[in-house]
């Protein structure tokens, strides 16, 4: 496999970019001082980057990746994160077992 010049540049420079990003996120979250409506807007980034990833693929799964996307989203209502993480791979997993 060959990979040009200008090929191998646009990917480091596309990593570098990826990178400084994210180090520059790090650097400024301790720097930030959020109360209120901000803070609470602050928090709820992870749970929403998640949800925008699993959402597509929910909708175009089958039967038992939706039906596991529901029972999740319940025990998310009651469990910490650690337990709803489990919750959704072991329902996942039983409800392909059993050919949903």
């Amino acid at each position: 496999m060959k990979v040009d010049a200008v090929t191998l540049a646009a990917i480091l420079a596309m990593a570098a970019v990826t990178y400084a990003t994210r180090v520059a996120g790090l650097f400024l979250v301790g720097r930030l001082q959020l109360a209120g409506r901000a803070k609470a807007a602050f928090d709820a980034i992870p749970a929403a980057v998640l949800i925008a990833v699993i959402a597509p693929s929910m909708l175009a799964s089958g039967a038992a990746e939706t039906l596991a996307t529901v029972v999740t989203a319940a025990a998310a209502t009651r469990l910490p994160l650690l337990a709803v993480v489990a919750v959704g791979v072991a329902s996942v997993v039983a409800l392909r077992a059993l050919g949903l």
